[in-house]
């Protein structure tokens, strides 16, 4: 689908990606989606080395550990009494929640304000009017995640002529220029995560064997690296391996869509999923269809985690790190109201997800210990790592 022809519509599903967010065996393999033969994924062995995508506009990523702030610069930031709005895609998701709980804390430990936080709901004009909203507030900066790049451009500029700064959440407003415009750009490493789920995802693909991607059809930044990667790997690593693929607009509707796929490939002996909601709708839909599969996604939730820790379809997860991101936006934001040069392009990490550290990895996600059931569930399975 071309930005051209991109409905504000499938702009409106395609929300949900961020938001939210923003991971063969044989078909008698138990209820849970796994073979006794199936094979082990160890995390180190899939993390890639360092950051392995780009910026949107082809900038190289500085690391967030490069947004340092100085005694003086904290000095000069509680003395601004500056203030900060943010807008954001959606509040209903895990992924949000973290973020702004990363924001929030660390702006007041800096002394900034936050003078509002916006839900858009997945609807563009309602970011729209969200941001004009904001706009009259008059804060030194917004922190905003466009709902869709395109649509919103125009009103991130009316930002920008009000002399108010950007901080932007995974891509910038179509358009727009740094640092005149917008002031950086923090995100995670899309298609580090993308290199993850193909490497897990390849040990469970034979020889000459097909592997299937179920993708998000809309052209969207976020979502486009890591089905690019994930392409791209398999073809450096695996040219034996077969890709198939389905696409999906309907966020809500992905189960049938990867049953139906399966039914007309039974060839197919692993799944890429773009991301964990719709990971799991294919896991209900194929658990459902009593057909069993590995699956690998992006994006590490309560769900799949539950799913991975009882030895289920979710064999690995490429992961962002939602918080830390949050702190590296209120950081960047900080020094940009100071006046000090921040990076284009500031990207965190990937962090490959598998069984072994499925309780670590929860922890430092989240910044809380995991919840109930996903201890039960390790604690079923015995497959997951100690803390």
């Amino acid at each position: 689908m071309t930005r051209r022809n991109k409905t504000l519509s499938a702009a409106a599903g395609l929300l949900t990606a961020i938001a939210i967010s923003l991971s063969g065996c044989s078909s008698d393999a138990g209820a849970g989606g796994t073979s006794s033969e199936a094979p082990s994924v160890d995390a180190a062995a899939i993390s890639p080395a360092g950051i392995v995508g780009k910026g949107k506009n082809g900038e190289d990523p500085a690391l967030a550990d490069a947004l340092k702030l100085s005694d003086a610069d904290k000095k000069k930031v509680a003395e601004g009494k500056f203030t900060v709005g943010i807008s954001m895609n959606t509040m209903d998701i895990d992924w949000s929640r973290l973020t702004i709980e990363g924001i929030q804390k660390t702006l007041g430990e800096l002394g900034v304000a936050v003078v509002g936080v916006t839900d858009a709901k997945f609807k563009v004009q309602q970011q729209i009017a969200d941001l004009e909203n904001l706009i009259t507030k008059k804060p030194d900066l917004i922190i905003s995640i466009p709902t869709d790049d395109v649509a919103t451009a125009q009103t991130y500029k009316k930002v920008a002529a009000a002399g108010i700064k950007l901080v932007f959440i995974h891509m910038p407003a179509s358009g727009l220029s740094y640092p005149s415009e917008y002031q950086a750009v923090i995100a995670p490493d899309n298609q580090g995560n993308g290199q993850i789920a193909a490497a897990a995802l390849s040990k469970f693909i034979p020889q000459d064997g097909v592997a299937g991607i179920v993708d998000f059809a809309v052209d969207f930044y976020t979502t486009n690296q890591r089905t690019q990667r994930v392409k791209e790997w398999f073809k450096e690593n695996r040219p034996d391996v077969k890709i198939k693929e389905v696409g999906f607009t309907d966020t809500n509707a992905v189960g049938p869509a990867a049953a139906n796929f399966m039914t007309a490939n039974p060839d197919v002996k692993g799944l890429f999923v773009i991301w964990d909601s719709p990971a799991m709708q294919s896991v209900a839909a194929l658990r459902n269809a009593g057909v069993n599969i590995p699956i690998t996604t992006v994006d590490l939730g309560t769900e799949d985690a539950v799913e991975m820790a009882n030895g289920g379809y979710i064999k690995a997860i490429g992961a962002q790190e939602p918080y830390n991101q949050g702190v590296a936006e209120a950081r960047a934001a900080a020094l940009a109201l100071i006046g000090n040069n921040v990076p284009a392009w500031i990207a965190l990490p990937s962090v490959a997800v598998t069984p072994g550290n499925l309780l670590e990895k929860y922890k430092s996600i989240f910044h809380s210990e995991p919840p109930r059931e996903v201890l039960d569930a390790c604690k079923s399975s015995g497959l997951c790592g100690t803390q």
